[in-house]
């Protein structure tokens, strides 16, 4: 009879076996090794560019006044500028192409660019408190090219290379006569920004 028959053929298959908890972790390892070993690709090669960009105009308009007061307002709108312009180019570079912002590269990108980024905070407020505005264009310089460094392990071999031009630009605008500061700021912050952020833009899709 059908009837019968299908319910023999119920019984007769076998039973689902379950997945052995030893295997879901292996599967979980392999996804998370996966994760660690994946670059963070959002990063805007344009919106670097642009960054470029504000920061020559910066250095026009902090050049035509001789007060060092003007100086630090004007990088210090820049900089706030900078951030606007990085993290809405982030988020568009990120939809683009489909890459988590919230990933594992992503928040270890976050991670590694932020202490130093703090640290300079707190050192740019110590050091307009005691005067030495000389300081600054090679302490942000210096310790900016230590965040795209450490942030740039999580991400495309470019991103720590420009680092360490930052870097560099720093120890040489510490060295230098503080005249020539507002002109490292601008081959630093205008320049770098500008000639890696082509590069990042043709090679890893914008």
């Amino acid at each position: 009879m059908p009837c019968a028959d299908s319910a023999r053929s119920r019984r007769s298959r076998p039973a689902p076996v379950p997945v052995p908890i030893h295997a879901i972790d292996d599967l979980r390892f392999i996804r998370e090794t996966m994760e660690s070993a994946a670059s963070f690709t959002a990063v805007p090669g344009w919106g670097v560019v642009m960054i470029g960009i504000t920061a020559l105009a910066a250095a026009v308009i902090a050049s035509l006044r001789p007060q060092a007061i003007w100086w630090v307002g004007v990088w210090g709108i820049e900089a706030l500028c900078a951030f606007a312009v990085g993290s809405s180019a982030v988020f568009w570079k990120a939809r683009k192409v489909q890459t988590p912002l919230f990933s594992r590269p992503g928040r270890k990108f976050v991670l590694g660019l932020s202490p130093p980024m703090v640290a300079a905070a707190v050192l740019s407020v110590v050091i307009y408190r005691a005067g030495v505005f000389s300081l600054l264009p090679g302490v942000w310089l210096l310790l900016y090219g230590a965040g795209v460094v450490t942030a740039g392990a999580y991400s495309v071999r470019i991103v720590p290379i420009m680092g360490l031009c930052f870097m560099f630009a720093g120890i040489v605008a510490l060295l230098c006569p503080p005249a020539w500061s507002n002109a490292i700021m601008a081959a630093g912050f205008g320049g770098l920004h500008m000639v890696f952020g082509t590069i990042i833009a043709r090679r890893y899709g914008g």
